[in-house]
């Protein structure tokens, strides 16, 4: 990758970061093979990790106001009261009779889990892309391995990030009992015990590693065609991120409705199914959905779930390689002479 940005400063660009510097506009087969990383291979894994965790605290505070209505939307038997047709008519509406502060209920748990899962998120892939882009293709752009990468990736992120989400989803529902995120932990810890918090992981394992692959395969494909060179480009970013989200997102909404389904383990929705106890498993939750509401039930929240993925994609991505960006050219500022 070169340093290369508009309006950053002449000297900055077409200079790579391993220390060589070159004329930016060179696109021969040479230039096009050594390039297609979109991080220098002097970047640390720290690097990552910081610019990953990052991407991950901002993407979830900006969009967290969605993921509630999301979550409510995919609710299998609402509440009269909590029946939405649009994601501004339900903010407005949760707004009006709820509180100003409702919708953020549970950001404070999602934040502390995003940093170190995103870190982790990030790191891992960078790592396993390069080593795997090397035993695919020779240095070149392998969507397999891009795939892969992103699929491991995502064990090591939903391992930290499943409690989070339990306790995130079971605040945003209508009417929760629960008013803060210690007190869900504990009640849930104390009724539950600690598998609760990881009920859901293999449907979210399930839902998020064919997620990932297509989200980084379309992500690393789009690069290639609006930013050949991978330089420093914030609109290629957003655009790239932003489409690869919502690709992603629409293709996985049945796994996300059984996942949230889990996570809440919605009394209503279980009482009408005929459920005592608790529900567990991938399959139960599959049959419980179509139970209740038949095929459309896997599509509930679609639309709630694109508008969410698209921005928090886009957020995602380009602060993570803005962060990637300034962390690594300020380490070569400080050692490398101009």
């Amino acid at each position: 990758m070169e340093l290369r940005c508009g309006g950053m400063g002449s000297q900055a660009v077409g200079r790579r970061m391993d220390g060589d510097c070159r004329d930016g506009g060179g696109g021969g087969k040479d230039a096009g093979s050594e390039d297609y990383e979109n991080l220098p291979t002097s970047a640390s894994l720290s690097t990552h990790m910081t610019a990953g965790a990052m991407a991950g605290i901002m993407e979830h505070m900006v969009m967290y106001p969605v993921d509630s209505v999301k979550t409510r939307m995919q609710s299998l038997n609402p509440d009269p009261k909590a029946q939405y047709t649009s994601i501004y008519g339900a903010l407005k509406k949760i707004v009006r009779t709820e509180g100003f502060w409702r919708p953020l209920r549970g950001l404070n748990v999602m934040v502390m889990g995003a940093g170190p899962a995103h870190a982790m998120y990030f790191g891992c892939y960078e790592k396993m892309k390069r080593t795997l882009n090397a035993v695919f293709h020779h240095h070149g752009n392998s969507h397999i391995a891009n795939g892969i990468a992103g699929s491991m990736a995502t064990l090591l992120h939903d391992a930290v990030m499943n409690p989070a989400e339990v306790v995130k989803q079971r605040m945003q529902m209508y009417n929760s009992p629960h008013r803060s995120a210690l007190g869900c932990i504990r009640t849930v810890w104390r009724t539950e015990g600690l598998r609760a918090f990881y009920r859901s992981y293999t449907t979210q394992l399930t839902m998020n590693i064919p997620f990932q692959s297509i989200h980084f395969i379309t992500y690393e494909f789009l690069q290639e065609q609006v930013n050949p060179h991978r330089g420093y480009n914030p609109q290629s970013h957003i655009l790239s991120g932003g489409l690869a989200g919502a690709l992603a997102a629409a293709a996985t909404t049945p796994l996300d409705v059984c996942k949230t389904l889990l996570n809440t383990q919605e009394n209503m929705a279980l009482s009408l199914a005929n459920i005592s106890g608790r529900l567990t498993g991938m399959a139960n939750a599959f049959r419980t959905v179509y139970r209740l509401n038949g095929l459309p039930g896997y599509f509930k929240g679609m639309h709630a779930r694109i508008i969410y993925q698209m921005p928090s994609t886009a957020i995602s991505w380009s602060v993570y390689e803005f962060f990637k960006y300034f962390l690594t050219k300020h380490k070569l500022e400080n050692r490398t002479p101009y």
